[in-house]
């Protein structure tokens, strides 16, 4: 037994390219991703009962709402209603809030329950302007004004770099312009950064080799990847996040989603329905409730229609 087990070490070695003994896998799930471009309103109740079961679950956090305009996320509207009837008594899972300026992250941290606001960082100037209305510049700014109100708030601020992987605007893009603001944001003691595909233009040797190269060069920093994928492609770009080091993940119920700002409805989010046996198979999921898990997943069947 002793000897089989060493064998399959040795095997999880070379096929990983990763130390046996690895920081834990931490799952994020993101119904505010899926939601926030549906083509019809989900009702709060209906919201809120979804992501109660998806708290039961046993991932690290849940993407569940945002402050943002109405006017430009009307799914959105009605986040602070949904945080009431959301019941943490029995979970170890964290609450995020996406924020896109200081008025919406003061309204955030009001709530107890929300553990960390995500901010989306994108380097592609046209994006951040769809998405924030601001320049990167300005950006930047109201980054630091949140890291701030986070930290006197007893908050945690997830950092998304948005178009981490290129852009389909023209933009200027290279992976240096990925770990120049990586340093300049890591810089402001922000813990958590996330690269993000958001139109699904990554290429898997990319995914890998940012990953690998920003990853050992800030410890003090967690590292994750918020993918999105046509259904061909996700395991490969998994796979590779995954042999660079990566440990957090992005991922939505049948892979719906995708920001309504990006003008792209064909690449969705990564499908968590795929992912959670393909880290299974690893043995690297632990602490999931499978009942709740399949709950969730016909929820999901019966709201995304």
């Amino acid at each position: 037994m002793l000897l089989f087990c060493i064998i399959c070490s040795i095997q999880n070695f070379i096929l990983f390219n990763l130390p046996v003994h690895t920081p834990s896998l931490k799952l994020i799930e993101c119904p505010r991703d899926a939601m926030q471009g549906w083509k019809h309103f989900i009702p709060t109740e209906k919201k809120a009962a979804y992501i109660n079961t998806l708290l039961q679950v046993g991932f690290d956090t849940i993407d569940f709402g945002s402050f943002v305009s109405p006017k430009a996320i009307p799914q959105m509207a009605d986040t602070a209603e949904v945080v009431k009837l959301l019941d943490k008594s029995s979970t170890a899972t964290k609450l995020l809030a996406i924020v896109a300026n200081l008025r919406g992250a003061e309204d955030a941290v009001q709530f107890d329950a929300i553990n960390c606001l995500g901010f989306p960082f994108s380097i592609s100037p046209t994006f951040q302007q769809l998405n924030t209305n601001s320049s990167i510049e300005a950006s930047l700014q109201r980054v630091e004004e949140i890291q701030n109100l986070c930290i006197k708030n007893q908050k945690e601020l997830v950092l998304y770099i948005s178009m981490g992987f290129g852009n389909p605007y023209g933009d200027v893009y290279s992976e240096e312009i990925v770990l120049h603001w990586v340093d300049k944001i890591a810089a402001m003691d922000i813990r958590i950064i996330s690269i993000a595909d958001t139109v699904g233009v990554a290429q898997p040797v990319q995914v890998q080799r940012i990953m690998s190269n920003i990853i050992p060069a800030y410890t003090q920093v967690e590292f994750g990847v918020h993918l999105h994928s046509t259904p061909q492609h996700w395991e490969e770009k998994l796979t590779a996040a995954w042999k660079a080091g990566c440990r957090r993940f992005d991922g939505a119920m049948k892979g719906i989603g995708g920001c309504p700002m990006a003008n792209n409805e064909l690449v969705g989010n990564m499908n968590t329905e795929l992912m959670v046996p393909y880290f299974q198979q690893l043995q690297t999921l632990t602490h999931f409730n499978t009942a709740a898990f399949e709950k969730s997943s016909r929820l999901a069947a019966e709201i995304f229609i």
